[in-house]
């Protein structure tokens, strides 16, 4: 798929191929990009949700296009920073919708990625203000951050993982980044090893076992 728009074309490749390609200079995003890239989170929101056959979880364009943003607008700034400082609250903005199932899942579409730009980021200016601002992002929407490193000690698992199909997407994406951090919080480990039962020695052998006493 090519649209000859920088934003929807890196949408489209970084979701396709898992690889971005950074431009020269930073573009502003049309209406008439957001309509067509809510078009397109649309359609690949239904292809994924074959995998969790949810009807009472929706796709949330608006948010998986805020997401799409956030990821773009992060990965040009790895290559361009010329009198960018001034703009990043505007290329980089908070949310401000409403976080709830729906717009977590939404907003994964594109933010899944970010873990692995943060990670570029950091490899070549660890004090980069902008790792802060998306480590935050990723710190509200961490179903998308599984896998790496988040301060998440003031998260309530109950609450959080209340819905039964997020709560098994989120258990089987720990699984699958084997985030052991995630895995040993007791009420998460309570529910893998119910999981697992008799076959947890297939699906994670290193993965203790834990009480709340280690929390």
């Amino acid at each position: 798929m090519k649209s000859g728009s920088p934003f929807l074309d890196t949408i489209f490749l970084l979701r396709k191929n898992e690889c971005i390609t950074l431009f020269s200079s930073l573009q502003e995003i049309s209406e008439k990009e957001e309509m067509e890239a809510e078009e397109y989170f649309e359609a690949e929101f239904e292809k994924e949700r074959l995998e969790f056959l949810s009807d009472r979880i929706t796709c949330d364009p608006k948010t998986a296009v805020w997401a799409a943003k956030i990821v773009y607008h992060s990965a040009q700034l790895y290559l361009i920073r010329d009198n960018t400082e001034k703009n990043l609250e505007k290329l980089i903005p908070e949310f401000k919708g409403t976080r709830g199932v729906t717009s977590i899942i939404s907003a994964d579409l594109s933010l899944r990625f970010l873990p692995q730009i943060i990670l570029a980021l950091n490899a070549i200016d660890p004090e980069d203000s902008l790792i802060k601002m998306l480590e935050d992002i990723l710190t509200v929407f961490h179903y998308s951050g599984v896998g790496y490193d988040l301060d998440l000690k003031y998260v309530n698992w109950e609450k959080e993982l209340e819905d039964k199909t997020y709560r098994k997407l989120y258990l089987e994406r720990i699984v699958e980044k084997k985030d052991y951090k995630l895995a040993e919080v007791p009420f998460i480990n309570k529910l893998l090893i119910a999981e697992f039962g008799m076959h947890k020695e297939a699906f994670w052998r290193e993965l203790k076992i834990t009480t709340e006493d280690h929390q």
